[in-house]
């Protein structure tokens, strides 16, 4: 079980007419959480940085900071901090910046950019997600019924299928469940798991 947030949010700060706008959102992995930070950099051309954050992975093992032209560690690590210090995975915050005409100096950036992924992590719900697992296998046409029997047990859904004389089959489920779920296709005649 890991802990995420459950839809987009938003903060705002202001610190010496400088303007940080940030958003949080929530990822399925680092390539997605990529694409949205390319998509705030192209919609934010006109700001002076727009740096970002993201975490990934229900063992939280995937992290990355960018700071886009801020002074190296000024930008993307607080932002970083931020989703550390909230527990949260699977979420990727972007802060954009546009220069008020005062150097905040590298203190003054740290500050500003952790309160504005603050302010929008805080606006954020959070919820509490299950890292999902899936198993691929292969079933002749005759054990289709105690296939699908499996299929639509609660918290399994169907990622993939493929039906002919011989069926191929792909099962999604909590990893927590699928032994369970293992052990049922393991009872049935003709299944053989996928490699």
């Amino acid at each position: 079980m890991y802990l995420t947030i459950q839809g987009p949010a938003e903060g705002k700060i202001t610190e010496k007419m400088s303007r940080f706008l940030a958003f949080a959102w929530p990822v399925a992995d680092a390539a997605e959480a990529r694409e949205v930070a390319a998509r705030y950099q192209t919609e934010y051309h006109d700001a002076r940085h727009v740096c970002w954050a993201y975490v990934t992975g229900a063992d939280r093992a995937e992290q990355y900071s960018n700071d886009n032209g801020e002074p190296s560690g000024t930008a993307g690590k607080p932002i970083l901090g931020q989703i550390n210090s909230l527990n949260l995975t699977n979420v990727v915050v972007v802060v954009v910046r546009y220069f008020g005409g005062i150097k905040l100096g590298t203190p003054g950036l740290i500050a500003a950019y952790r309160e504005a992924a603050r302010a929008a992590l805080d606006a954020a719900a959070t919820v509490e997600r299950h890292e999902l697992a899936e198993v691929s296998f292969h079933f002749p046409y005759q054990s289709m019924n105690s296939v699908m029997a499996l299929a639509k047990m609660p918290q399994v859904e169907i990622a993939d299928r493929e039906f002919d004389n011989t069926c191929r089959m792909t099962l999604r489920t909590r990893r927590d469940m699928m032994d369970a779920l293992v052990a049922g296709l393991g009872k049935i005649d003709g299944v053989t798991m996928a490699e």
